[in-house]
């Protein structure tokens, strides 16, 4: 998939370690310590320091953010960790406040810290079972309440959605040219 701009705002199907950009996000677990999906392909990718790190972290938690150093991803400047909610069950609006602090506390760690692009994977549509409209609604959401902020706006360059599975896809060519036209 060719990458699709609308403003400040890229979505791109691709995979996320290969970007170049300031941060990646990794939808990580509540103890840091890699896992599966993104999370998995992040920690591979950056390497066994990366784990070494995250182990003086003191895990993270739900809606939370950390900043991690890039490692063997030569290509970031940094991994911020955020922990999605884990929905089994029905949806409910404490779920959607903690994925929505995921995206907010991750835009927030990236502009605290100087970084200007920021790429995000779907958070809690894998294992976590966040049904992936919803999940692509309060991303959208985040970036386009930060991107309109006095103080965000102005120091985020770009904001991409990268994004692995065929039905985000077609979700996010949906829903993404009506937030940023």
């Amino acid at each position: 998939m060719a990458a699709k701009i609308f403003g400040k705002v890229t979505i791109i199907r691709t995979d996320i370690t290969k970007l170049t950009v300031d941060i990646i996000v990794n939808a990580a677990n509540k103890r840091l310590l890699g896992g599966g999906g993104v999370d998995g392909a992040i920690h591979d990718a950056a390497g066994p320091e990366l784990l070494a790190e995250c182990k003086t972290l003191g895990g993270c938690q739900t809606g939370e953010a950390k900043l991690t150093r890039a490692y063997n991803i030569t290509n970031a400047k940094g991994i911020i960790h955020t922990v999605a909610p884990q929905v089994f069950g029905a949806l409910t609006e404490d779920h959607c406040a903690q994925l929505y602090n995921c995206y907010k506390n991750s835009l927030r760690v990236a502009v605290e810290n100087g970084f200007r692009s920021v790429a995000f994977p779907c958070l809690g549509t894998g294992v976590y079972h966040f049904p992936h409209k919803e999940a692509a609604t309060i991303a959208i959401q985040a970036v386009r309440e930060a991107l309109d902020d006095s103080v965000f706006g102005p120091k985020l360059d770009n904001v991409i959605f990268c994004l692995h599975n065929p039905v985000d896809v077609t979700i996010y060519d949906e829903l993404v040219p009506k937030s940023f036209p």
